[in-house]
């Protein structure tokens, strides 16, 4: 189902020419998505209303006008793009992001953009690398090399190169390198030789505890993450995020540094435990390398992950809606944080989700971490203790992948019916979810607001 979508975007793409006031949306509307669209892109607080009701049978062609809309904003928008990506046997070219100064001052990212093989029906794999923390030239190059050697083709290398090879700079999950990920999703889903369902996070030591961190911060963009020779403590992963992707965590067993074996070895048993619970969800391979330390063979990984798609409308996840260097995520997969059910910076906010036939179920409760144990002075595990919230509001997004539109649909929170009634698809609703996660396979015809009491 989702290749038939995407298909039809694409196709409607190119029969609209890329003109957004095609299909169902006249001039004066298109305008204004555009507008609104591009305040989103300048990080703009603003408001989109439209509630004009889209007939069922009208969805896919007004998903294609917003979603074309979307493209001519970001076309037209004042940033560095991609680069063209480029084969080993062509001349080397290097593409360069300016991280904002608010974020990270004097932050010239350059990157290489490399291509494996023949160009697949449904686009290429994407694979983000990040490297180990070493002095950042060389380490760029020695990824340059071993993504070249890994047998994922074909695939498409995104290789950056950190801007500034020292302290709490060196990280790959920080404000700045976010705002550069974000750009990254955005930007590959407008490329029409780039699979949407096949993106994934991967990296070595340095680069193994960004990827990590990322993989949980990311899940619903992602098909699949590889942190090698790395690992974190689980507070700054929940691995509960990860229901819906793939997840390789590979480290010598005898990588004492860090805690990292510990760390790995920790990871493997939690994902274990809740692949049991929740049957065919938490796919993962997790290995310590019997007699190595911190170098290992790094050839099994993007192999492993390009077998698996991403799940972008799935009937159950869970997200621990946790702080990442100073920032939370507003939404997570088809829900979004319109006013957060905290009490204090201590606590995060845990969201389950199942939906099944026409119902979602959402149990909200507020978590807070108690460190019980560390190693070499890392928080390493943790105690949770958690209370049911009782103030927020979200939005949940709705499409006829999951839902029956035609029917009532019902939401319980927390136990209690917040919800039971018939859902209108409206512009507004697609517009807004495709602002808020630029993403072709979540612009989402209908929506429902919940207070969380």
């Amino acid at each position: 189902m989702k290749r038939i979508v995407m298909t039809m975007l694409l196709a409607l793409s190119i029969v609209a020419g890329f003109a957004c006031n095609k299909g169902k949306l006249s001039k004066r509307q298109s305008k204004k998505v555009k507008e609104y669209f591009v305040q989103a892109l300048q990080g703009t607080d603003s408001e989109y209303s439209n509630d004009k009701a889209i007939a069922l049978k009208d969805i896919p062609d007004m998903r294609a006008a917003v979603w074309n809309c979307w493209r001519e904003a970001v076309g037209g928008f004042a940033e560095e793009k991609l680069i063209a990506p480029f084969a080993k046997e062509e001349p080397r070219d290097t593409g360069y992001w300016h991280l904002p100064e608010s974020l990270e001052p004097d932050a010239n990212m350059p990157y290489y953009f490399i291509k494996k093989g023949e160009q697949p029906e449904a686009g290429y794999p994407l694979f983000l690398y990040m490297h180990g923390s070493g002095d950042k030239r060389s380490e760029w190059e020695n990824g340059f090399r071993l993504c070249h050697s890994y047998e994922d083709a074909p695939s498409l290398h995104f290789i950056p190169q950190i801007p500034n090879g020292y302290g709490e700079l060196y990280r790959w999950a920080i404000q700045s390198k976010q705002w550069a990920w974000e750009k990254l999703l955005r930007l590959a889903f407008l490329e029409d030789n780039i699979d949407p369902n096949r993106i994934y996070f991967y990296g070595i030591s340095e680069g193994g505890y960004g990827s990590q961190r990322l993989a949980s911060f990311y899940a619903d963009y992602l098909a699949g993450a590889g942190p090698m020779a790395g690992g974190e403590p689980l507070k700054n992963a929940p691995m509960e995020n990860l229901a819906n992707i793939a997840f390789a965590l590979r480290t010598g067993e005898m990588d004492y540094g860090f805690a990292r074996n510990a760390m790995t070895y920790n990871a493997a048993l939690t994902i274990d435990s809740l692949s049991k619970v929740h049957e065919g969800l938490y796919r993962h391979f997790i290995e310590l390398v019997p007699g190595m330390g911190h170098g290992i063979n790094y050839e099994k990984t993007t192999p492993w992950l390009s077998k698996h798609t991403r799940n972008a409308h799935p009937a159950y996840f869970y997200w621990e809606d946790y702080d990442m260097y100073g920032r939370h995520r507003t939404g997570f997969y088809n829900l979004r944080v319109n006013e957060t059910s905290r009490n204090n910076d201590e606590e995060r906010t845990c969201y389950e989700v199942s939906i099944k036939e026409n119902t979602i179920e959402l149990k909200v409760e507020n978590v807070t971490y108690t460190t019980t144990k560390s190693i070499y002075n890392i928080p390493m595990y943790f105690s949770r203790s958690y209370t049911k919230a009782t103030k927020g509001n979200v939005t949940l997004y709705l499409n006829e992948e999951l839902f029956d539109l035609s029917k009532p649909v019902k939401v319980v929170v927390n136990d209690k019916v917040a919800f039971d009634g018939k859902v209108e698809p409206t512009v507004e609703a697609m517009v807004e979810s495709c602002a808020e996660y630029f993403d072709p396979e979540r612009v989402f015809p209908a929506k429902i607001d919940v207070e969380i009491r």
